[in-house]
Formats: structure tokens, C-alpha cells, sequence
């Protein structure tokens, strides 16, 4: 079984209300051969939220205490984040995931780039809270970029 990231399979849970719709994800889904998962929502958030960035580092500086997780207001939101992915891991493991498919940038999901945590549309290389989780775990991550020409 591969998880995926809800908005990828057209669940409308982003930050801004929308989703990402992958059709090729959405089709994984369809087969019955995916389970959607959005961190944040399991974490506690609700859609619309702020949307939010990591600060001082990436997803595995806020495993190791050393970065947190802020909204565009300032609030800072580690907590739910960290909340999120350990959700989205014991998901992972009760399904007996391997691979997972997660939101690229996202602050949870990014699985090679991140933005910068200066809310001015920058990136910079890093992963999301959950993927740094999951990958800790010895559980694959890939983005919804990437995921197709990885499992060739």
C-alpha cells in the first residue's frame, strides 16, 4: 500500500482551500492501491489555515529541536507539524506503507525542496517535518515530481 498526499489525489485541504490534483496519484487511489494522508489536517489544522514555512533549518532540524515551524503571522506552530507527521507515521506503519507520496515544498511534505521560511516565495533544498519522520523510519518518500520516474 502507498500513501499519498490528500490534495494530490484532488481533496481540497491545502492551506489556501485548493488542492493539487495529480491524476496519475488520483488514479493510485481510484485502484484502491493508495490511502490519502494529510499531515496537517492530522495534526490538527483546518482548511483555509496560514499558511506556514520552516525557520532556522529544515524538517529534521525540527525533529532535533533546533528549527520550528511558523505562520505567515508569526505563530509558531511546531507542535501541530510534529503532531502531523508522527500521525502520518503510525498511519503509515498500522498500513504497512513503504512508499509514500507527499506534496513537494510543503513544510510537512517537501521531500527535496522547502521554502525558505521568508514567505517570499523562495526555496532552498530540505524536507518537511513528516518526510524527514518517515525517512527516519526507513519508510520512502517521494513527490508527486518525481514518484513516476523513481519506481521505473
Amino acid at each position: 500500500m502507498i500513501l499519498i498526499s490528500s490534495c494530490l489525489a484532488g481533496l481540497k485541504v491545502r492551506y489556501n482551500g485548493t488542492d493539487s490534483l495529480d491524476e496519475r496519484i488520483q488514479q493510485l487511489v481510484l485502484e484502491n492501491k493508495a490511502v490519502t494522508v494529510c499531515p496537517e489536517l492530522m495534526g490538527g489544522f483546518s482548511t483555509p489555515r496560514e499558511p506556514a514555512e520552516i525557520v532556522g533549518g529544515d524538517g529534521e532540524d525540527v525533529l532535533a529541536g533546533k528549527a520550528r515551524v511558523v505562520e505567515k503571522s508569526g505563530s509558531d506552530v511546531t507542535e501541530l507539524y510534529l503532531k502531523g507527521a508522527y500521525a502520518t507515521l503510525q498511519k503509515a506503519l498500522e498500513l504497512g506503507a513503504t512508499k509514500v507520496i507527499l506534496k513537494e515544498y510543503s513544510p510537512s511534505c517537501g521531500s527535496v525542496m522547502i521554502y525558505n521560511g521568508d514567505f517570499n516565495g523562495t526555496k532552498l533544498v530540505g524536507v518537511g517535518v513528516t518526510t524527514a519522520l518517515l525517512r527516519r523510519n526507513n519508510i520512502e518518500v517521494f513527490s508527486e515530481e518525481d514518484f513516476f520516474s523513481d519506481i521505473k
